[in-house]
């Protein structure tokens, strides 16, 4: 599906420092700079990566350290999509796949798996649990928005 592009010239508040200025792409249509990732991982480090690249592409971003908080940061502002690690303490993001669609209020939140794990039978579960996309880390930003767009389409 084509999305028309706009082009948009941002001038930064320090422009008047000479800083060059910068161009953004904004999709029309589809899911980009108004839509909400809730991105879950329980490693910092990685989370901030995930979050770079999402924000990088215009996404607005809320984080979770584990399952149980995404539940309750779902619960309070739903999100338009989650990418989640599968492998955390307290709740892991297949249970949380599992838990978001067995409730009709958020069975319909497009899940992205980000995670380390690469065998066929731990995509096949994901498969199973409702997940739209699998990403295999290390992932690039193109990967990751490349899987999340397709999930939220």
């Amino acid at each position: 599906m084509f999305l028309p592009i706009l082009m948009v010239k941002i001038f930064p508040f320090n422009s008047l420092l000479n800083f060059p200025f910068t161009t953004h792409h904004l999709a029309i249509q589809g899911h980009t700079m108004s839509s909400k990732i809730l991105v879950v991982d329980d490693l910092q480090s990685e989370l901030d990566l995930l979050c770079q690249y999402l924000t990088e592409e215009g996404y607005t971003i809320v984080t979770a350290m584990n399952g149980a908080e995404a539940l309750e940061k779902v619960s309070q502002n739903k999100p338009d999509a989650i990418v989640t690690d599968w492998m955390m303490p307290k709740m892991g993001g297949l249970d949380l796949a599992r838990k978001l669609r067995k409730n009709p209020e958020t069975a319909d939140i497009p899940v992205v798996a980000c995670t380390a794990k690469d065998r066929d039978v731990d995509r096949m579960w994901a498969a199973k649990q409702g997940v739209e996309a699998y990403v295999t880390k290390p992932c690039t930003k193109q990967e990751l928005v490349s899987a999340l767009r397709a999930a939220m389409k």
